[in-house]
């Protein structure tokens, strides 16, 4: 049910797309092997970015206490602009990333079957048909 038509809980689904963020760049990493495109994916942390700031009062409330723990926006960027620009992973792909270097990711984000599923319900739902 990604279109969540039967339940939805913004928490739920904030960490089911997260997991689907991953398995989506280790299947794109698949289908690229044999090309000179790079994919990873990453993890900022925690960011100060005001999210979750438009929910209820309490979680509002939960979200201004975690904010003791959060990372700054610049602190946030840094795997991002680590990947984009660092001649250590210039040949690196299929890998996930936080505070700078690679990680394991969860252990469903490797179901190969679940990553196929996605890709082709993705296709369907965006009506594209390529090569890749």
């Amino acid at each position: 049910d990604l279109q969540r038509k039967d339940s939805y809980s913004g928490y739920k689904v904030y960490g089911e797309s997260k997991l689907m963020n991953i398995l989506f760049t280790y299947q794109l990493d698949r289908r690229l092997d044999d090309s000179e495109i790079m994919v990873n994916a990453l993890h900022p942390g925690f960011v100060n970015s005001g999210f979750g700031m438009n929910n209820n009062i309490f979680v509002k409330g939960l979200l201004s206490i975690a904010q003791m723990f959060v990372r700054s926006t610049k602190k946030g960027a840094e795997t991002s602009i680590y990947l984009a620009s660092s001649p250590e992973v210039e040949r690196v792909s299929g890998k996930y990333f936080f505070d700078g270097g690679p990680k394991k990711s969860s252990p469903s984000s490797y179901d190969i079957d679940t990553a196929i599923r996605l890709w082709d319900v993705s296709r369907e739902l965006t009506e594209l048909n390529s090569a890749v």
